[in-house]
C-alpha cells in the first residue's frame, strides 16, 4: 500500500506571544511525539478492520488531522476537566501528574472511539494479528517518513505546554524587549543542553542536566568494588563481576573446609593469614587411615608451618598445590629423622696404638 506523501505542519499555539521563552522540556516533547504514531497506526487498523476498500493508508491522513484536533481541544481544556474530575473520580487524567502518562490516555481515548465491530470481535479472538498489523503499519509510515519525528515534536510541544499549567516541563516567562529574552534565554532553567560526557549523544533541558549525570551511561565514576580503576557506568555491572581485582571468590580451599569470601587481589594474602587452618582442612585427607582430635591436627599443622624453609606451603594456592607441599615437607622430615636416628646408633670407633 502506498503512503500519501504529505505531511501536516506545525500547530499555532494561539497562547503564546512574540516575547513568550521558547524553551521547554526537549525530552518529553521526544517521549510525547513517540507516542503519536503507534497511536495513529492504532486508529488507522481499528477503523478499516473487516472492510474490503479501506486500508490504513487511505485512511491515515484524515484521522491523522482528527487526532491532532482531538488531542489539542482535549488539552486545551485539560484544567476545566482536571477540576470536574475531582468529581468523577474514574477519571484516569486525574490520577496522573506526569504529562507523557497525560496525553497517552488522551491518545487512547481517541483511538477506543476509532474501533469498530470487526476491530472489537479481531481484538478478543485475534488480538496478536491485531498487534502485528498496527505494528506493520507502524514501521511503513515511520520508513515512507509520513509523519516525521520533527513535526510531531512540534505537536507534542503544544500538546505539553496545554497542559503544564504549573510550568513545571516549560518556560512562560514573557518580556517586553527582544534584549531581555535574549539574556533569559541564555540563562533558563528549560534551555537544551548536550551531556558533557564523552561519547553520549544526549541533549536534555538544563533543569534536568543533574537528573540526567545520574544516570547517564557514559559518565566515568570510581569502580564500586574500590578497586581504584574508572570506569564507565555502561561497563560497570561487566567490570565488577569479570575484570575487578576487588571481585569477591570463594577462597581457593573452599571444598574442603574454608568458607571465607575474599576479593581476587587478596587470595595469596588470605592463603598466607589462613595456613594453620588450610592446614588443618586438608591433612585429614591426606592421612584418612589416621584418627587424630582436633588438637592432634593442630599441633601437626603447627609443627609443619615452623618446618618449611622457604614458605612452601604459604606459597600453595589451591588443594592440590597444598597437598603436594605438604607431602614433600613430610618426605623431607621423614629423611632428616632417619639420618638422625642412624647417626644415633653409630658409635665412634676409636684407634688404640
Amino acid at each position: 500500500m502506498d503512503l500519501p506523501v504529505s505531511d501536516l505542519g506545525p500547530i499555532k499555539n494561539s497562547g503564546s506571544a512574540s516575547l513568550s521563552c521558547p524553551h521547554c522540556d526537549a525530552e518529553l516533547v521526544h517521549k510525547i511525539a513517540q507516542l503519536l504514531l503507534p497511536g495513529l497506526a492504532t486508529a488507522c487498523v481499528d477503523s478499516t478492520t473487516g472492510g474490503f476498500f479501506r486500508t490504513p493508508a487511505i485512511v491515515a491522513v484524515d484521522i491523522r488531522k482528527e487526532m491532532v484536533d482531538y488531542l489539542n481541544n482535549r488539552t486545551e481544556t485539560y484544567i476545566s476537566d482536571l477540576l470536574l474530575a475531582h468529581e468523577s473520580p474514574g477519571d484516569r487524567s486525574a490520577n496522573h501528574s506526569e504529562p507523557v502518562d497525560i496525553i497517552a490516555d488522551l491518545i487512547e481515548d481517541f483511538t477506543a472511539s476509532k474501533r469498530n465491530i470487526f476491530s472489537r470481535v479481531s481484538g478478543w479472538i485475534l488480538s496478536d494479528t491485531r498487534d502485528d498489523r498496527i505494528d506493520d503499519f507502524v514501521h511503513e509510515m515511520d520508513t515512507n517518513r509520513f509523519w516525521s519525528i520533527d513535526r510531531r515534536e512540534v505537536i507534542s510541544e503544544v500538546l505539553l505546554r496545554n497542559i503544564d499549567y504549573k510550568s513545571k516541563s516549560h518556560c512562560s516567562m514573557r518580556f517586553d524587549e527582544e534584549r531581555e529574552l535574549e539574556v533569559h534565554r541564555r540563562e533558563c532553567e528549560f534551555r537544551p543542553v548536550a551531556c558533557g560526557n564523552e561519547g553520549c549523544k544526549v541533549k536534555f533541558c538544563a533543569v534536568r542536566e543533574e537528573e540526567h549525570d545520574g544516570v547517564c551511561a557514559y559518565k566515568v565514576l570510581s569502580c564500586d568494588q574500590k578497586c581504584g580503576e574508572m570506569v564507565l557506568r555502561r561497563e560497570m555491572d561487566r567490570h565488577c563481576v569479570t575484570v575487578c581485582k576487588m571481585k569477591l571468590m570463594n577462597c581457593p580451599f573452599y571444598q574442603v573446609g574454608c568458607e571465607s569470601g575474599i576479593p581476587r587481589c587478596r587470595v595469596e594474602e588470605h592463603c598466607r593469614d589462613e595456613l594453620q587452618r588450610h592446614l588443618m582442612c586438608v591433612l585429614p585427607i591426606i592421612h584418612r587411615d589416621e584418627v587424630r582430635l582436633e588438637d592432634a591436627w593442630k599441633e601437626r599443622a603447627t609443627a609443619l608451618a615452623e618446618a618449611q624453609s622457604d614458605n612452601e606451603l604459604a606459597e600453595a594456592l589451591n588443594v592440590r598445590a597444598l597437598i603436594t607441599a605438604i607431602k614433600n615437607l613430610e618426605a623431607k622430615i621423614r629423611i632428616s629423622q632417619e639420618d638422625d636416628s642412624n647417626s644415633s646408633r653409630t658409635e665412634p670407633i676409636s684407634l688404640k696404638n
